[in-house]
């Protein structure tokens, strides 16, 4: 594609003022780089990606105040990490986070423990056991 046609469409991305590297011809047909904030496609993509983790965020949310899951499992998927990924943040087997996922095992947790999960998060102990009420 020609630089002039680089796709300038609005997306989440160009929000934050993010531009992604794509290359071009120029009009000597030498190839050379061009930004571009998004386009359609990818603008269509990404929200419905976003909205995916919107709703596992919320569905995680609802399962703490049910009392049916940890708030360990909230935050991991609040700050878009996977079970491996979180357990080799806070130098643990996966199985071992799975299971303080379980409220009766979260509420036994040390405090050593917790303030791992805590680091990770980048939060205190306290805020770590809550979650969020709906906005």
């Amino acid at each position: 594609m020609k630089k002039d046609e680089v796709p300038q469409d609005d997306s989440s991305l160009s929000e934050m003022n993010a531009k992604e590297l794509c290359y071009a011809v120029d009009k000597d047909g030498n190839y050379i780089t061009a930004k571009s904030t998004g386009w359609e496609a990818k603008t269509i993509a990404l929200e419905n990606a976003m909205q995916v983790i919107k709703e596992r965020v919320e569905n995680a949310r609802q399962r703490v105040i049910a009392g049916k899951t940890s708030p360990i499992e909230y935050y991991m998927e609040l700050h878009k990490m996977e079970v491996n990924i979180l357990a080799s943040y806070v130098g643990m087997f996966k199985w071992r986070v799975k299971r303080h996922f379980k409220p009766k095992v979260f509420k036994k947790l040390s405090d050593k423990v917790l303030q791992k999960y805590a680091d990770v998060f980048e939060m205190s102990i306290d805020d770590l056991k809550r979650v969020p009420n709906e906005d």
